[in-house]
């Protein structure tokens, strides 16, 4: 691999701490003008490519993450998608893993690296993340492999040394550096004393196809999360809303559920009706195997859909691009169980 000068990365920031400086005097955390970047992380200048910035007009914390923001982002990368040769999203860590699922469902057959960091301390900070990470994302998304293609032709987030697929990674801690992990897929890149891709992990494009931009996305889904002593009455409840396309399910284990007689009767009826019933693990790791205990088969014997081993972000995302795009009940459950783009096993 290598980097050659001639690399040139758009740096887009929507916002989040990473775009923060301490106030000194108050304590609290202010935005600062982010095209002066390079005045508190100098060593950007050092790195051999040519980096533009762009701050949308409206900054956000991530906790107000949209569907209308991530088509603000994927218009951006879209429209500049000829003249560079990566991209680094600069974003909040909360809805991080959300966005990176989006953006790789939404913007298809990539050639070319997007990459998502932020920081858990403002850049000001002394003891700050955010230097080291924008440093390695930028790094990771001017590699060029020895044809002069991009190495990295997939969404990927860095953080705290790794480079994760963005749709396998996950949020897991909320205090330490080391806040995000992808529990079911390995790291596609680590950064130590030198920069390691592990090139066999990475999404491979075919060369017959071109970059397709699916730009809708559905918000008629629901995800909801089982627990003991949860009540009948309140799901047959949530069940009766017209505006629920897609229900996504975080069960126990592997797919196990709770036997409520009222209530899987109703799920069958919403399924006939064209709703789509998605069956996620509680789990951070492993996987959904309906049917593999008695709890589960319920499941199967009603027509839900297995989230295999798919981050919530992962399956909450792709249900919403699917429920846009597909154009009967059998395109939805055929692609939502497919491996589209490197979210789930075969």
């Amino acid at each position: 691999m290598q980097r050659t000068e001639k690399s040139k990365i758009l740096l887009i920031y929507t916002g989040g701490t990473i775009g923060m400086s301490r106030n000194f005097e108050t304590g609290a955390l202010e935005p600062f003008n982010f095209n002066n970047i390079a005045q508190h992380i100098p060593e950007l200048k050092q790195i051999p490519v040519k980096i533009t910035i762009f701050e949308f007009e409206q900054i956000i914390d991530s906790s107000e993450m949209n569907v209308e923001y991530w088509q603000k982002i994927a218009d951006k990368i879209f429209a500049e998608y000829q003249g560079y040769d990566g991209f680094v999203v600069l974003h909040g860590t909360d809805t991080m893993a959300y966005t990176g699922s989006a953006l790789s469902f939404m913007l298809q057959n990539l050639t070319k690296p997007i990459i998502l960091t932020g920081s858990q301390l403002p850049v000001g900070d002394l003891r700050t993340d955010a230097k080291e990470n924008l440093i390695s994302s930028i790094y990771f998304a001017s590699l060029k492999n020895e044809l002069g293609e991009s190495q990295i032709q997939e969404v990927a987030i860095y953080f705290e040394y790794k480079l994760y697929r963005a749709n396998r990674a996950t949020k897991i801690n909320a205090n330490h550096f080391d806040a995000f992990d992808s529990p079911n897929f390995p790291p596609l890149g680590e950064s130590g004393i030198t920069m390691e891709v592990n090139e066999h992990l990475l999404l491979k494009k075919k060369p017959s196809q071109e970059l397709k931009y699916y730009r809708d996305m559905s918000s008629q889904v629901m995800l909801i999360k089982i627990f003991p002593g949860m009540q009948e009455e309140i799901l047959l409840h949530l069940l009766g809303s017209s505006k629920i396309q897609c229900l996504l399910v975080e069960a126990y284990g592997s797919g196990n559920i709770f036997n409520y007689p009222k209530f899987f009767k109703a799920l069958e009826k919403k399924i006939n009706k064209g709703m789509y019933i998605i069956i996620l693990s509680q789990c951070v790791g492993g996987s959904v195997s309906l049917g593999k205990y008695g709890s589960s088969k319920k499941w199967q014997q009603i027509g839900a859909i297995s989230g295999k081993n798919m981050t919530t972000e992962a399956a909450l995302v792709k249900s919403m691009h699917l429920l846009a795009k597909a154009e009967n009940h059998t395109n939805f459950k055929l692609d939502f169980t497919k491996n589209l783009f490197g979210e789930c096993f075969e």
